[in-house]
């Protein structure tokens, strides 16, 4: 086999891998776009829930001054 040949596989394994890489590369990306997106919703729906509990908390805040009140 002469060095010539040698360097023409390597060169076509080379590309093959590289074309590889670059299909992996975009697999990849677009995985962590979906990511990205699921994780702003979660973000979303945290804040929601902080701010029903701080509602609910609110809620029961007024109800114990209001037995409070009653009881005194």
């Amino acid at each position: 086999m002469s060095a010539l040949h040698r360097l023409q596989e390597k060169i076509t394994q080379w590309k093959a891998d590289h074309e590889a890489l670059k299909s992996e590369n975009e697999q990849l990306k677009t995985e962590l776009e979906n990511v990205s997106g699921s994780q702003n919703e979660k973000e979303a729906q945290i804040t929601q829930l902080r701010r029903e509990l701080e509602e609910k908390d609110a809620e029961i805040e007024k109800i114990i001054a209001q037995v409070e009140a009653l009881l005194s």
